[in-house]
């Protein structure tokens, strides 16, 4: 595996050269070097962090802190791929100050390259801000699961002349913005592939068809770990959760029945040292 590390450039190159841009998300040390080691190009540590992996209904309480936490772990198992942090909401929508610090803290905080915000014009400020301070940005248009109430639901955006119009808008913006790159969730796949054909960045889909320049998926899905509700794009390649299961299964049974530990689990001494204790014992 090529060890060279991914950056901003790598990916504008892959669009140039046709090569399909790879994403997962990761949220701990362990998950992070087993991506990285299989060659995926970027991590993202998601705020969807606050479904699969602490326990909320959506991304909303996600806090900076937990963002942070998180991504610090997944930076220090990462050597090639490139790591992209979400900023979770409320950390960059009230002004451009704020965007910047949320993203200052990010990058210094945790050693990874980038940040994701969500959305499109309302938030080019705060792109200009966050690009202007050397942070990379990546965007997020089409299903934003942060303004999920405002949308109406986990729904297909950009489905009629008029919001499609706003979604290739937004992008374009975007991209006039200095975002390197842009997110499409859940778009009609001839809409996303227009978008993909009249930006110069690439594009990341998810639930967005073929022509993205790259895909992204949540790794709980892709290993079939996450038990909520699974997406229509999304497709599981291997069932972890079973196997997982299996071995916490067997752990229980061999210590139930004193089969666990075994002598070569255990470490051994003198019998006369023992006897010399027993013998001491009053």
């Amino acid at each position: 595996m090529n060890a060279q590390k991914v950056t901003t450039l790598t990916l504008r190159e892959k669009k140039a050269g046709g090569e399909k841009i790879t994403m997962l998300t990761a949220y701990d040390f362990p998950t992070a070097v087993l991506v990285d080691e299989a060659g995926v190009d970027t991590i993202l540590v998601g705020d969807s962090l606050g479904m699969v992996v602490l326990g909320y209904t959506d991304t909303l309480a996600v806090t900076l802190d937990d963002m942070i936490h998180h991504g610090r772990a997944v930076a220090r198992g990462v050597k090639r791929a490139m790591v992209i942090i979400d900023l979770p909401f409320m950390t960059y929508q009230i002004s451009r100050e704020q965007a910047m610090s949320s993203a200052g803290r990010v990058i210094r905080e945790t050693g990874a390259q980038a940040v994701k915000l969500e959305g499109g014009a309302e938030i080019a400020e705060a792109v200009r801000g966050i690009t202007g301070a050397g942070v990379p940005v990546l965007g997020h248009l089409g299903l934003t699961p942060q303004s999920v109430g405002q949308l109406g639901g986990y729904k297909v955006q950009g489905k009629d002349a008029a919001t499609a119009r706003k979604l290739l808008d937004d992008a374009l913006t975007l991209e006039a913005a200095g975002a390197f790159g842009v997110v499409l969730e859940c778009v009609p796949w001839p809409l996303a592939k227009l978008i993909t054909e009249k930006l110069t960045i690439p594009t990341i889909g998810i639930g967005a068809g073929l022509f993205c320049d790259g895909q992204v998926l949540v790794y709980h899905d892709v290993m079939g770990l996450y038990t909520g509700h699974r997406p229509k794009f999304v497709k599981q390649y291997a069932n972890a959760r079973e196997e997982m299961l299996k071995g916490v299964a067997a752990y229980i049974r061999e210590v139930q029945e004193g089969c666990f530990p075994s002598e070569e689990h255990g470490f051994g001494m003198p019998e006369s040292v023992i006897e010399k204790l027993k013998g001491q014992t009053p």
